[in-house]
């Protein structure tokens, strides 16, 4: 989609010329990450990614999802452009109490794509035992320290397949949970 400004509108006056095209997302970060800064840019990167470059599969674990940018339009935004059909997210989480309370646009957004998003309480685990990570099979990224923010991400195959070793015993031990709607009689 091309963008054109007002600038340009005025180009036959002798005016400037500009336009604008969308911008590619960013390069996902190999190596470590440090900050609740980092850690929630990491996130819309990570999703920007996923939906520029048609990522079929992740999922994101976390003990409540409280610190990621869940709320923001633009993470929205990137999951709306990423979902469609033969796409799955698996999401992990001891309690999804702080997403339903503070992150409303997900919420909604997850309502409309129940049928990509697959919730999972892991209520076997202590909280301080689910990991706090996003996978994919091309990238992923996990928190190491969650009071700092602090973490590692990269492409590296062994990264990945430990990490997916990691969230498929977390997924094993875990029962649905988090439900798009709650029918009352």
């Amino acid at each position: 989609m091309r963008r054109v400004s007002w600038c340009q509108i005025g180009a036959r006056r002798g005016g400037c010329m500009q336009t604008s095209e969308p911008a590619a997302p960013a390069p996902l970060l190999e190596g470590a990450f440090s900050g609740p800064g980092e850690f929630a840019q990491l996130v819309r990167d990570a999703l920007s990614t996923a939906a520029s470059q048609g990522w079929t599969e992740m999922v994101w674990s976390d003990p409540n999802f409280e610190d990621w940018p869940l709320r923001e339009r633009v993470v929205v935004d990137a999951l709306q452009a990423w979902a469609g059909r033969g796409r799955k997210l698996v999401m992990l989480a001891h309690s999804f109490d702080s997403v339903i309370r503070f992150q409303p646009r997900f919420v909604q957004w997850r309502t409309t794509w129940d049928h990509v998003v697959e919730c999972r309480v892991c209520r076997q685990l202590d909280a301080s035992e689910v990991p706090s990570a996003l996978w994919s099979p091309h990238w992923a990224m996990r928190r190491l320290d969650l009071a700092r923010s602090t973490g590692m991400a990269g492409s590296e195959p062994q990264r990945r397949v430990l990490l997916r070793e990691t969230l498929e015993e977390c997924r094993r031990n875990s029962a649905p949970g988090f439900p798009s709607t709650v029918l009352g009689l």
